[in-house]
């Protein structure tokens, strides 16, 4: 069992607050409210919310951390599979739990020790496992592989001033679609592919399963469970996987009756292996901005996007340029030129981010937001 820690705490809360809301200290100070115990004083602060996006709680002025952040079955993990795991649970979790009415917090109701063991195979010393019965065969084809890699957890409240109460909760539960293993120990790895109609019933099954211990808690019984299925993809992929399914539990119930498809898509680009692109003008497009900032500068080692798509619309754009030179006035000059040619070929109504490096560190970047059609540009150290 691995907990993977992110790289900081501070880390770790600046990207969930820049999709869930934004922190402003002036805010802070006007929503700070405070209850007093015998003891002590516990105090709530909610942060500002960006359009579209969660406040968040926080408790004394900290954003809390869910006890099971990071923790994985295998070892075989993917940093960007993360990212798209806890982006998409928010996304699937307004469908449920609107933004005007509910307050975010990271998962608090399953604890460490819970999870150790739900991510565990099953096992006469750990019945709770939900991951299937090791079966001791050693083919790939044979053998029972690790299904369920992660299970995220965030928290919905209602309530204002110093109380909140739980009123929902989502779950994303990462299913493997492939798992790797060794014969022997130091040995060779192998690999067992999982497709997803299998993905999809093993993760139907291990919901209801989750849904129905949660139940068994008493701040449980009556809140919507929202539950999503998450396709992770393999260790080395530079996307990250994708949900294709989500249902809700509504309160008293430990059944999810309707399972509603989600059609997202992820791919690299230029294609690889001779893949044909998702959407053409789109490739196009992007293909017209690479050449063009190649031809401009020689010494541009990689140009990558990797595209996200939603019912065969395009709907994020992350761009890495990485360069071979490191001159003050290399940098900004190559920066504007990215910075132009970003406006005259990509797409105008979609989140992009271009990261412009070396190998070693990033030197700028140029970002802009859904439907805004300006861009915003930062080059490290100054300009």
């Amino acid at each position: 069992m691995k907990k993977i820690l992110r790289i900081a705490l501070i880390s770790a809360s600046a990207v969930l607050l820049a999709g869930c809301g934004r922190l402003k200290d002036s805010n802070l100070a006007n929503n700070a409210t405070t209850t007093s115990t015998s003891n002590n004083k516990k105090s709530y602060q909610t942060t500002s919310t960006s359009k579209n996006g969660y406040t968040v709680l926080l408790k004394n002025g900290q954003y809390v951390t869910s006890p099971t952040s990071g923790m994985t079955a295998t070892d075989n993990d993917n940093s960007v599979d993360e990212d798209a795991l806890e982006r998409g649970l928010v996304k699937i979790s307004k469908n449920k739990f609107s933004t005007g009415n509910y307050v975010f917090e990271e998962g608090q109701q399953i604890s460490a020790a819970t999870m150790t063991d739900w991510l565990k195979r099953k096992s006469k010393s750990n019945p709770d496992g939900l991951n299937p019965v090791n079966n001791g065969k050693k083919a790939a084809d044979k053998r029972n592989p690790v299904m369920l890699e992660q299970v995220l957890e965030q928290d919905y409240l209602t309530g204002s001033g110093s109380n909140y109460k739980l009123s929902g909760i989502s779950l994303g539960l990462a299913m493997n679609s492939v798992d790797y293993y060794q014969k022997t120990t130091d040995g060779p790895e192998y690999s067992t592919t999982i497709s997803r109609e299998k993905q999809e019933a093993y993760g139907k099954e291990v919901a209801e399963k989750i849904i129905s211990r949660l139940r068994k808690k008493k701040n449980m019984k009556n809140i919507p469970i929202v539950v999503g299925l998450f396709s992770k993809t393999s260790k080395d992929s530079l996307v990250g996987g994708s949900y294709f399914s989500y249902g809700i539990s509504e309160g008293n119930s430990s059944k999810i009756t309707t399972w509603k498809n989600i059609s997202e898509k992820t791919q690299v680009l230029p294609t690889v292996n001779n893949a044909s692109p998702i959407n053409s003008d789109d490739a196009s497009a992007f293909n017209s901005f690479k050449t063009a900032i190649q031809n401009y500068f020689p010494n541009v080692s990689g140009v990558i996007a990797t595209t996200r798509y939603e019912d065969g619309k395009l709907s994020q754009e992350n761009i890495s340029i990485t360069t071979q030179f490191y001159g003050y006035m290399q940098i900004q000059s190559f920066t504007r030129l990215v910075l132009a040619q970003a406006k005259k070929y990509l797409a105008k109504d979609v989140p992009i981010e271009i990261k412009i490096g070396s190998v070693n560190d990033t030197q700028a970047v140029i970002y802009k937001n859904s439907s805004d059609d300006n861009y915003n540009t930062h080059i490290y150290g100054g300009e």
